[in-house]
């Protein structure tokens, strides 16, 4: 971080008068919290969203947006959120499911504000979230769409028909798909898709399991289908993503 960008922020978050306010959200365990300029850079972020972003220190994460440390399609999603908060729409304790670095589901629990200068000018958006598994909260959301959620987790490495995903849910294909669209934002098939393509990206970062195997073993059978799939989500190639990180790991 430059010195310029430093001096930057610390007058932008003087500015707002939230200096001491914001010090606070360190001390709230398993919370992420973050405060984002009209660019969607951060400003400030608090320890645990540090330790969960993997960038390890705060100097890392001010000046970022979402694309240096999610990948492509959660960027977009989250910076897509930053525009329309900024345009008045709110979002109050929105339930999210996402992959943990582990390769596990994480249910998450997430708000976000537009964030007024002491003019009344919205400069940005804040936000906090927390993984509902590390509370007592009891959500209709995570009950409705259980059952298959961890289906598909136990069985993303092998065909998965939505009619058998409905049957081992108790419901219709119809139930099933409008579950899903309510509860996740997205059809069985995306949600099948995108476990698959997470695994996958995790796989090809910790090991060096050869990118064919890495597609079989997710779920696809066709190497090519695989990597148009993965480039879709991520951007970029299998083959590219690794090189990338081979890359940055030779340079750390």
């Amino acid at each position: 971080m430059t010195v310029e960008l430093k001096q930057k922020c610390t007058e932008f978050l003087a500015n707002i008068g939230a200096t001491e306010l914001i010090d606070m959200f360190d001390l709230v365990p398993n919370t992420l919290f973050w405060i984002k300029d009209k660019e969607s850079r951060f400003i400030h972020a608090n320890q645990v969203f540090i330790d969960h972003s993997g960038m390890q220190c705060l100097s890392r994460v001010v000046g970022q947006t979402d694309y240096a440390i999610s990948p492509p399609h959660l960027a977009r999603q989250y910076i897509l959120d930053d525009q329309k908060v900024m345009t008045g729409e709110v979002v109050t304790n929105r339930v999210e499911l996402n992959m943990l670095y582990s390769g596990t589901l994480g249910w998450y629990s997430t708000s976000k504000r537009p964030l007024h200068d002491i003019t009344g000018d919205i400069v940005g958006t804040y936000g906090f979230t927390h993984q509902l598994e590390r509370t007592s909260q009891a959500l209709n959301s995570i009950e409705a769409v259980k059952i298959p959620v961890e289906y598909v987790r136990k069985n993303y490495h092998r065909p998965i028909a939505i009619d058998e995903l409905a049957k081992v849910s108790f419901l219709s294909v119809s139930a099933l798909e409008r579950r899903f669209k309510k509860h996740l934002g997205k059809t069985p098939k995306q949600f099948i898709n995108e476990i698959r393509l997470e695994n996958a990206r995790r796989l090809l970062i910790d090991t060096k399991l050869p990118i064919v195997d890495i597609a079989f073993q997710c779920g696809f059978a066709e190497h090519s289908y695989f990597s148009r799939q993965f480039r879709l989500m991520f951007e970029v190639l299998p083959s590219v993503m690794r090189e990338q990180m081979q890359q940055k790991n030779l340079e750390t």
